[in-house]
């Protein structure tokens, strides 16, 4: 609990302001954490609107790690390698990968995003999360008045302590550890899991999971 003292107010980097940057974006920002864009273009880009709450400012992606305690991924899988070296140093930084290789779509020679980033960036502190369900239960968690819960795994504890407490930040009833670094590709699993329920058996998107104790 020590960490989500320290981090009542963060300063977090998005990199990647589309549907699920976009909808973390927002969630924080109303939070009340500094929300600082990563994006090429600091004139013209996708979630413009998302800087109509005063938390949120845009910067080169390089300059919103810099002033960013946590750095959060929501790119396209098949840009991981492009974007991790393009977010300068990353020393002492958490990064929170949101990705997900999908029907092989993802960086070469790599079974999961995670690995790719950690082969390109100086920080340890690595962890996956927010990954596993989509955007639109990012905005609205909350399901016949319970909300659904999300999912961290990865090595560094701090990571994990940070997913958990952004986690409950965005919304989540609880986000749950399953495991290191080991587990980045069955995180990844669990999303397709998600996905093949959602697009391919025909539940649609509103649709999400909740763990449940007796």
């Amino acid at each position: 609990m020590i960490f989500a003292l320290i981090y009542k107010r963060m300063k977090i980097a998005i990199i990647g302001t589309g549907n699920v940057g976009g909808a973390l974006a927002t969630k924080w920002a109303h939070k009340g954490h500094e929300i600082n864009l990563g994006v090429r273009d600091t004139t013209r880009f996708k979630g413009e609107n998302l800087l109509n709450n005063p938390n949120t400012q845009a910067f080169s992606v390089s300059e919103a790690v810099q002033k960013s305690e946590v750095v959060v991924l929501a790119v396209p899988a098949v840009m991981a390698v492009e974007v991790t070296q393009s977010l300068g140093n990353t020393e002492g930084k958490t990064i929170i990968d949101t990705m997900n290789i999908v029907m092989g779509r993802g960086p070469a020679g790599y079974s999961n995003t995670c690995d790719a980033i950690l082969a390109h960036t100086q920080t340890r502190d690595v962890v996956k999360c927010f990954n596993t369900t989509g955007y639109n239960n990012m905005l609205n968690t909350v399901y016949n008045g319970m909300a659904i819960d999300a999912f961290v795994a990865g090595d560094s504890a701090k990571g994990r302590e940070l997913a958990i407490t952004l986690a409950k930040d965005a919304g989540f009833g609880d986000c749950y550890a399953i495991g290191g670094n080991d587990k980045y590709e069955l995180m990844e699993k669990f999303a397709f899991f998600w996905i093949n329920l959602a697009m391919f058996q025909g539940q649609g998107r509103e649709i999400g999971f909740k763990l449940l104790k007796r």
